[in-house]
């Protein structure tokens, strides 16, 4: 079988690294890749968003299963434009995609449909919005309604914070014109579930956890995720069910009810609070980087698991018992501005997984080329020992340009 991954980051390595591993898989090709998933795919020169010259490199090289990776390509419409030529696609419609491109529509389908998250209220008018939250309690939580890769969330604990990101959001149009969700602020740990999805069919994955803040102590400004890791001592078999229950099918289904229903990955970003687990943000694809520490625990054939997913059947879905860490290297200045080309070197001894997240080749040596460049995840028995090593491996990796949290993981030690 031929395949093609749409995208770029740590995310498609990650889905291409599982797919090699398929025996159905003959050749992946990767649009438009990177310097990584060179090793392993043959990276085509193409955007994410370019669905039409996708389509005609899918047609023109008898491609079988085209998989998506980034939620640009799902907004741009791919999957619809595959589907009405008849080619296998795994990933949601334009349609179901908003319950990742619009946060209104997620809340409001969340609300229509008694899925728990927190109360809400949506705003054009700066104006208004300021009063809002003037009116409310701080700390509260600003959600720009669009497309923002992963930056469009602003956490304000105060009223000048407050007024700054909805400056940002409303008047300076900083991540394009949009209106803005302004979100009770709620507290209790983090955590992923990504869930394959087909209509009402939902199969959970690890559950996993990310880490947004850019340093150690969850400091600094949001980013696109600085590591993850699988095993959460926190998170029960009740919790799950629960999750499962109350949050993901019944999201699933909601979605058939309003005539969009979801095929692909849908990832609950979710929180366990005091008054139970609810939903912080859904996604409507792989998470990064959830990604990188889920699949690589995976044990049954992912190439038939898109397949079966893609066209409706019940896919096999196992899993290894192992804990898995990932610490990302990012520049410095990340998330802010930063200097890209720095020489990388010691990738080969790391004795793990290496995904390339912003990198490129010069001169046969790999070069930093974005603000996260790649992740390192190791696999142990206990998430103790995938910490440890992981941090042992982090360290042959030399570069003058990139940082790292130290504390990925630490916080499933405090419970």
């Amino acid at each position: 079988m031929k395949v093609l991954v749409i995208g770029s980051g740590g995310r498609c390595h990650a889905i291409v690294e599982t797919l090699s591993k398929s025996p159905q898989v003959d050749k992946i090709f990767c649009a438009p890749g990177n310097a990584g998933i060179a090793a392993l795919a043959e990276c085509v020169a193409i955007k994410e968003t370019a669905v039409e010259s996708l389509l005609d490199f899918a047609k023109s090289n008898n491609i079988e299963l085209t998989v998506v990776g980034p939620e640009v390509a799902l907004e741009a419409g791919v999957v619809d434009l595959f589907k009405a030529n008849g080619l296998r696609i795994f990933g949601p419609t334009k349609s179901a995609a908003r319950i990742e491109t619009s946060k209104q529509f997620a809340k409001d389908l969340m609300k229509k449909h008694d899925v728990p998250t927190a109360a809400y209220a949506t705003f054009e008018d700066f104006d208004a919005a300021l009063a809002y939250v003037k009116a409310g309690s701080l700390p509260t939580v600003l959600k720009y309604d669009g497309l923002a890769a992963g930056k469009g969330v602003v956490i304000a604990e105060t009223l000048e914070q407050a007024e700054e990101a909805l400056r940002d959001m409303l008047l300076d149009s900083k991540f394009g014109k949009g209106k803005v969700v302004i979100e009770e602020y709620l507290e209790g740990p983090e955590f992923s579930l990504l869930c394959f999805v087909n209509g009402h069919n939902v199969y959970p994955m690890p559950v996993s956890q990310d880490h947004k803040r850019a340093y150690d102590g969850d400091k600094g400004p949001n980013t696109g995720g600085m590591g993850a890791y699988t095993a959460l001592p926190f998170i029960t078999d009740e919790d799950l069910e629960y999750a499962m229950s109350n949050i993901m099918r019944r999201t699933a289904s909601a979605m058939v009810e309003e005539g969009c229903p979801f095929c692909g990955v849908l990832y609950g970003g979710l929180m366990k609070t005091k008054n139970g687990i609810k939903v912080i943000e859904f996604n409507a694809r792989f998470g990064d980087p959830e990604t990188e520490v889920v699949l690589p625990r995976m044990t049954s054939d992912i190439c038939q698991v898109f397949c079966n997913v893609a066209d409706g059947k019940s896919p096999t879905i196992t899993w290894d018992d192992q804990a898995t860490l990932g610490i990302v290297l990012a520049s410095k200045g990340y998330p802010g501005s930063y200097e890209k080309g720095y020489v990388i070197e010691g990738v080969e001894n790391v004795d793990g997984s290496v995904y390339h997240m912003g990198t490129a080749l010069k001169d046969g040596k790999y070069v930093t080329s974005g603000g996260r460049v790649m992740i390192v995840v190791c696999k142990a028995p206990t998430l103790r020992e995938a910490q440890q090593k992981a941090a042992a491996e982090v360290a042959k990796i030399k570069c003058d340009n990139l940082f790292h949290r130290n504390d990925i993981g630490d916080k499933a030690f405090k419970f």
